[in-house]
């Protein structure tokens, strides 16, 4: 491209070639859009590019001094390595003037075969700290979609720090959930989020009820589409979004007709150039946000942009909602059988030892884990109240009773920490790397950057990173990582390919509680009257949703405000457990159990591990015993799936 930057760009979706058309004679200085597989908007087969529209779509775009990227921002499986590859050597054939990624895979690709394509960290990466830039920076991303939890003023410093490029998404529909950090409709449907067939479970009717009671809490029926976010309206503060140091305003709406993308990037585009013309002098045109406002789907948000959402910002009764995805049905029990596979290995038990790890919520919880066969127990990172955080006494109590039991002890780290929240980490992880625990284990590759600096500690990265292919793990094993957690959305045969392929060791969670989303929102305080100056009853309550199918999925919220919404049914894979060999740890997530359970998971899975395998009949039996005082009923998750879509 030979046109001279533009001081803010107007970015607009394209579907298809008609709402390409729209959004370059409406004023769109960029289009986004996609091949036919590897993005985030898979739903319909008519929409989305052939590879021949692709090359057509950058010499129309560019004759009208249009930049194209193209987004490669889905999860990749390992079965799709080869056909990404021949997309991407495509692609630096056509030169789009961008790729949007996802996957820490396809960094490692573009960087493996010399593509000469700039890229850009899509929202599913979910970008939130300074130090999350400084490792894309260093891999090659020259633009980040930032975050849809940042505020505009977090955006401004992380802008100062960084001098990264910023695309912020302006207008269109939102997810409740962080970028990438949704797992609910991959576990239930085999269709992922992550993997762009999202079937949007945030928008289903829910009930807040008590979890020990089940009395429900708020009976409003008008008020029963809890996570059901407004759709994002930047309209009125654009000159917020330039100050802010925002480049590129994003148009959500990839599936919307040629006749939606031409009316709301024209409305926009008059608004930019009126801003920049005379910026002393600008006001909003109110006649054409009564357009916009009058032509919506769903009613409007700012959503975090100008300080955390409320009540407002949710729309309640669903009368706005233009289509439901889907609807709520039960969780796979561990009833259900994983699809028939041809076992790659030997039917005979494997004697070499299995390590296992524990992640406990207190002392007692390591104890009971020390006590009954953990080679690893895990303390820290989020601590769901009324929990208290792991204190450095604690983590220095543990570590002296773990090695008693000739336990390593692994210290965890929050899973969000947007960048005021780094300060406090960087001291925390000053004060671990003297106790010298067996290792860190880091939730988002910020934390990875904070750790290596921070730290001389062998490097773990947890589930949120959403490990789905071995060519991920070659880059993290290049940024010191020495294991990473598979993700939850891999079905057994995905997650077996994984494990053989993949250049670093791979633990597997194969038991416990765990989060369909987190969210950085106070859900109940959303629906019930709240008074945050005296709210520590209020947040150490036990509240829990109830979807449509009777599914009962607690809500917990952390020490940082966010609240973590579980799965109606904790993970159970004891029965696969021989079908998963190969990885270097299985882990029991123990964090909501009391030390009771906590002793007797351990010890069953480490009966099992140790090859004490009997018959299907005995291990259903002892299941049965062990969920009957569990707080939720047992479930195998995504392994319901022969692949995660």
């Amino acid at each position: 491209m030979t046109e001279k930057k533009k001081s803010v760009e107007l970015l607009a979706p394209a579907g298809n070639f008609d709402s390409l058309i729209a959004a370059v004679e409406a004023g769109a200085d960029a289009v986004y859009l996609g091949g036919k597989h590897f993005n985030m908007r898979l739903h319909r087969n008519d929409m989305n590019f052939s590879d021949e529209e692709l090359e057509k779509a950058i010499a129309y775009a560019h004759a009208h001094d249009v930049r194209v990227y193209i987004t490669i921002n889905n999860l990749i499986s390992d079965d799709e390595i080869d056909d990404l590859k021949t997309f991407l050597a495509f692609l630096d054939k056509i030169q789009p003037d961008a790729i949007l990624v996802q996957d820490l895979a396809v960094i490692e690709l573009i960087h493996e075969m010399n593509i000469h394509v700039p890229m850009h960290a899509s929202v599913m990466m979910n970008v939130h700290n300074d130090k999350m830039i400084e490792f894309l920076k260093r891999n090659g991303i020259v633009r980040i979609v930032a975050s849809r939890e940042m505020t505009l003023d977090e955006l401004s410093v992380l802008k100062e720090r960084t001098g990264m490029e910023i695309e912020y998404f302006v207008h269109g529909d939102m997810c409740m959930s962080e970028g990438g950090q949704c797992i609910h409709s991959g576990v239930l449907f085999g269709e992922s989020s992550n993997r762009g067939r999202c079937l949007k479970p945030c928008r289903w009717p829910y009930k807040l009820i008590d979890e020990n009671t089940g009395d429900v809490l708020d009976g409003d029926e008008k008020k029963a589409y809890k996570l059901a976010l407004k759709d994002m309206c930047m309209y009125r503060n654009l000159r917020d979004l330039i100050t802010a140091g925002v480049y590129s305003f994003k148009i959500e709406g990839r599936m919307r007709p040629p006749e939606f993308v031409r009316r709301i990037v024209s409305i926009y585009r008059r608004a930019i150039d009126a801003y920049l013309a005379d910026p002393a002098g600008y006001h909003i045109n109110e006649a054409d946000y009564k357009k916009l406002y009058d032509g919506r789907a769903r009613d409007f948000t700012t959503a975090f942009a100008l300080g955390k959402p409320t009540a407002d910002d949710i729309g309640f009764d669903g009368s706005r909602e233009p289509r439901f995805f889907s609807k709520a049905i039960k969780e796979a029990a561990i009833e259900d059988k994983a699809p028939n596979l041809i076992s790659d290995f030997n039917d005979e038990t494997d004697k070499s030892y299995h390590h296992l790890a524990v992640r406990v919520r207190d002392m007692n919880g390591l104890f009971a884990a020390c006590d009954n066969g953990a080679d690893d127990v895990y303390i820290g990172g989020e601590a769901y109240l009324p929990n208290k955080p792991w204190t450095l006494d604690d983590i220095r109590r543990a570590m002296e009773i773990a090695r008693e039991y000739d336990v390593r002890v692994i210290v965890m780290t929050p899973r969000t920490t947007h960048t005021h929240e780094l300060v406090e980490m960087r001291s925390f992880l000053t004060a671990i790397d003297k106790l010298r625990p067996a290792g860190i284990s880091v939730g988002n590759i910020g934390m990875l950057e904070l750790a290596a600096e921070y730290t001389c500690l062998p490097i773990q990265t947890d589930f949120a990173l959403n490990i789905f292919n071995h060519e991920a793990t070659k880059l993290l094993e290049e940024n010191r990582v020495s294991m990473a957690t598979a993700s939850l959305e891999l079905s057994l045969l995905q997650l077996r390919t994984l494990i053989a392929s993949s250049r670093l060791p791979i633990e597997v969670i194969v038991h416990g509680a765990y989060e369909s989303m987190i969210c950085d929102h106070n859900i109940p305080a959303m629906s019930l009257p709240y008074d945050r100056f005296a709210s520590e009853s209020f947040d150490n309550h036990r509240y829990a949703l109830l979807d449509a199918a009777g599914e009962k999925h607690p809500l917990r919220m952390n020490q940082y405000g966010r609240d973590h919404i579980y799965f109606a049914k904790d993970l159970c894979l004891y029965q696969y457990i021989k079908d998963i060999e190969g990885a270097a740890s299985y882990r029991i997530e123990a964090q909501d159990y009391s030390p009771e359970l906590t002793g007797k998971l351990t010890k069953l899975y480490r009966q099992v591990l140790d090859g004490q395998i009997e018959s299907e009949e005995m291990q259903m039996k002892k299941l049965r015993e062990i969920e009957a005082i569990s707080p939720r009923k047992f479930g195998i998750g995504a392994f319901r799936f022969k692949t995660s879509m």
